[in-house]
């Protein structure tokens, strides 16, 4: 004769007692990891890096751009940035914003652009801005805007900066030039000449500066249509950030 079930046979319902033991020590652990936490210092200046570095970059935030590649992102999101690369960086964003405002009030805006990169600030003269089409020689008009720069370059946060001017060029040839045969030639040039009134005719330290020539051969736009072709036209002057600075013989 089968033995009639009894309660006791009977599966319990709901979670293993266990589970409730478990439930305890994650939750004890959790109020202990909460309080280490509000304990801790936070490190204010780098987490607005973070929050700078994303903002625009991620389309997330104001200003919503579309992802750019930016090693201030990632730099900041380690937390590897130490507190003079923080103050640099905050420099030259406080520089970027001055120099902003002296093309503006100039109406220089369209002509010159400044840009912070990750090899540090650039400063981009347009298209012929600074020469004639052909030429290496400095326009008159804007030897003016050069000396304005330079003060900027000189201030105390900047003065022992390293400085490269680079000179570029589009894919269409020189020509017919008694002086340049190559593009080549003619970006090396342009850039030399700047290097040169920046030393002799303002007097800045000669040591801060180097000259780079890249032709045609590192353009911002394909040279496919005139307008590329023009923004690929430009002198560059580069303030270095300091891990890049030339070393001093």
């Amino acid at each position: 004769m089968a033995r009639r079930k009894t309660n006791q046979d009977e599966p319990k319902k709901g979670s293993p007692e266990w589970m409730t033991t478990y439930g305890d020590l994650v939750t004890l652990l959790l109020c202990f990891f909460v309080l280490l936490f509000s304990f801790s210092e936070i490190d204010v200046v780098k987490f607005e890096a973070i929050i700078q570095s994303f903002q625009g970059s991620l389309g997330i935030l104001d200003s919503g751009k579309t992802i750019e590649s930016s090693d201030y992102i990632f730099s900041a999101y380690d937390m590897e940035l130490t507190t003079k690369q923080l103050e640099e960086l905050e420099d030259f964003r406080k520089l970027e914003e001055r120099l902003q405002q002296y093309l503006d009030e100039k109406e220089l805006d369209t002509d010159v652009l400044v840009n912070l990169e990750t090899r540090g600030l650039v400063l981009r003269f347009q298209n012929n801005v600074l020469f004639s089409p052909g030429r290496a020689e400095i326009k008159e008009d804007f030897k003016e805007t050069l000396v304005a720069i330079s003060d900027f370059l000189q201030e105390p946060e900047f003065e022992a900066k390293y400085v490269r001017i680079e000179g570029h060029t589009d894919t269409v040839p020189v020509g017919t030039n008694d002086k340049y045969e190559t593009n080549w030639e003619l970006s090396v040039a342009r850039a030399s000449n700047v290097v040169r009134y920046l030393i002799e005719e303002i007097e800045m330290d000669p040591i801060r500066f180097s000259a780079s020539g890249y032709g045609e051969y590192h353009p911002v736009a394909p040279n496919d249509t005139s307008e590329n072709k023009s923004k690929n036209r430009r002198v560059d002057i580069v303030i270095l950030k300091s891990e890049l600075n030339i070393s001093a013989p």
